[in-house]
């Protein structure tokens, strides 16, 4: 299961964050101070230590959490697709900014002292990001293994579990906060979800991280909100298929189904079928990448 394409293709935002957490994480690991990267109530707001709260939006703390951490970056850039460089800013801000104030919060209640610092990264972008994974994503396939149920998305889930115990009770907050900030955008508290930022805001992460990848990324156009992404007519992604394609016997019905469910066209859900051979999560993909173009 991936996010799409390969590569960050109408994804500029999300190459941008996955580039910065990695030049974060190895810039302190060279200076052997990944382990002062984690901040505490203390440090914010007695020390007034605030790069520590910059470094910890990006920096990860140890090597295994990178490669998690980066892994799940790049796989959720599917989302950054499908509502557009400029929402899905603004779906970053408010999870960063929302999970930070959260994790604050429970320092103060709580009081425990093994939270005395807590672990780096882009915790709350991450887990605020496994709610439209598990909201929006359909499961295109299922396995068993002995008398256990699997799908396509369970080693994603599986991926997040491994980030979210890395550092026991120091990484379990900010995953945790990280869940509610994104089921509060979810909810569109605030009415966030129509919140747009200015256009030059997007292109800027498109030409800051340009010259990391060797060549021009236009900024994605912008989208509505997860869930009510306007589609291209049936028409027009008919015509990304080769014609021979029209006649191939109909696609199953409760696949076609849960892409309408999805909020797709009726008849570009079934030639993305057709094209993806039955394959949903490769049918959503072609979908999605269709309204790039």
């Amino acid at each position: 299961m991936n996010g799409g394409p390969s590569g960050f293709n109408n994804a500029p935002v999300t190459r941008t964050i996955v580039i910065a957490s990695a030049l974060f994480t190895i810039l302190f690991g060279i200076r052997g101070r990944s382990g002062n990267v984690g901040w505490s109530y203390q440090d914010i707001f007695k020390s007034l230590q605030i790069w520590k709260l910059i470094a910890s939006i990006f920096a990860f703390t140890s090597t295994p959490e990178l490669v998690f951490g980066i892994y799940l970056l790049y796989y959720f850039r599917v989302f950054e697709r499908q509502i557009g460089s400029n929402k899905y800013s603004v779906f970053i801000l408010f999870s960063v900014i929302v999970s930070l104030l959260l994790e604050v919060l429970a320092l103060k209640l709580l009081k425990d002292p093994s939270l005395t610092i807590l672990t780096s990264g882009p915790y709350g972008l991450i887990f605020s990001s496994f709610i439209p994974f598990y909201f929006d994503i359909p499961v295109s396939t299922r396995f068993r293994v002995f008398s256990l149920h699997f799908s396509d998305k369970t080693f994603i889930y599986l991926a997040g579990l491994q980030l979210l115990l890395s550092s026991w009770k120091k990484s379990m907050l900010p995953g945790i906060c990280g869940i509610l900030a994104g089921s509060l955008y979810r909810l569109n508290v605030l009415h966030v979800r129509r919140i747009k930022f200015p256009e030059f805001i997007a292109s800027f992460f498109s030409r800051l991280s340009w010259p990391f990848t060797g060549r021009t990324s236009p900024t994605a156009p912008a989208r509505n909100t997860l869930g009510s992404t306007p589609f291209h007519t049936a028409r027009q992604v008919e015509g990304n298929f080769p014609a021979s394609l029209s006649s191939t016997t109909d696609p199953p019905e409760d696949s076609v189904a849960t892409l309408v469910s999805m909020g797709f066209e009726r008849n570009s859900a079934r030639q993305a079928l057709i094209h993806a051979r039955n394959d949903v999560n490769v049918a959503t993909n072609i979908l999605l990448e269709s309204q790039a173009h």
